[in-house]
């Protein structure tokens, strides 16, 4: 971390617990981390695995944390910015990873006066394993400290991108559903790793380390992927049969279709189903 910042995390589920770990991962003291969830049980285990602060309440937890992460169930926001509304300052950002819920229906959620800027991310699940996406926006009065503060949160769970909020819908289809997408094309590539004679285990390994070998030559700007692509496909190869194959089923297409697809549930729950 850049510095020593106090962070709040209310909810310690899957999200929550990643976020910690990838702090903790990038340098944050444990102590600097300050948590509550309504499940006893879970608040226990996250302090005794990870070293962080069990607070009492979500109120008790924001404290003097410059960023508070709302990592609860979408129907269990209203009542926690509710709860911690009153308490907050103009020094502390609300980053809400709360799926479909709108900043301006978080904004909704607090005190009218309330000082404190409010910021919107998608984040995605890799970031159980510190190679996560995430999508950031930020209503209007959200400082330029705040924002940098929320970045710099997720940034030690993967990447970080700053978009305008009218695009979060497009990035939920595209990286927030997408690993689900990998996921199934990985099983698919090890699925036909067996029909060819291949063990299971071998097929699956071959297949993952495969996809994201593929993924790091994009994401170091190794070349665009139509050109990667081209620099395994020879004339007449086994690549381009392979291609053939894939394009002979619109493979391409379907995957466009995926993301618009998900792309039009995400602004359907959003509430803006034009």
């Amino acid at each position: 971390m850049a510095d020593q910042r106090t962070i709040a995390i209310i909810g310690i589920g899957r999200m929550g617990t990643a976020l910690a770990r990838g702090l903790i991962s990038a340098g944050a003291p444990s102590a600097s981390i300050r948590t509550f969830d309504a499940d006893a049980a879970r608040l226990r285990a996250a302090a005794s695995e990870m070293g962080v602060v069990a607070c009492e309440s979500a109120a008790t937890a924001i404290g003097d944390a410059q960023v508070i992460i709302v990592a609860v169930k979408p129907a269990d926001v209203p009542s926690v910015l509710g709860e911690i509304g009153p308490a907050l300052t103009a020094r502390q950002t609300v980053l809400s990873i709360a799926a479909g819920l709108k900043t301006k229906t978080l904004r909704a959620c607090l005190p009218p006066d309330c000082p404190a800027g409010v910021v919107r991310a998608m984040p995605n699940t890799p970031c159980v394993v510190g190679e996560g996406m995430s999508v950031v926006a930020a209503d209007s009065p959200a400082s330029a400290d705040g924002i940098a503060a929320a970045n710099e949160v997720l940034a030690a769970a993967g990447r970080v991108v700053e978009l305008p909020e009218k695009l979060l819908d497009a990035a939920t289809g595209l990286s927030g559903s997408g690993p689900a997408y990998v996921f199934a094309f990985i099983q698919a590539l090890a699925d036909g790793g067996v029909a060819a004679g291949l063990p299971r285990a071998t097929a699956l390994e071959l297949a993952a380390q495969t996809v994201l070998g593929a993924a790091r030559m994009v994401v170091a700007g190794e070349g665009h992927p139509e050109q990667l692509k081209d620099t395994v496909m020879s004339p007449a190869g086994t690549t381009a049969a392979g291609m053939a194959a894939l394009e002979a089923r619109a493979f391409r297409a379907a995957a466009m279709e995926a993301v618009v697809a998900a792309w039009r549930r995400a602004r359907e729950l959003g509430g803006d189903d034009r």
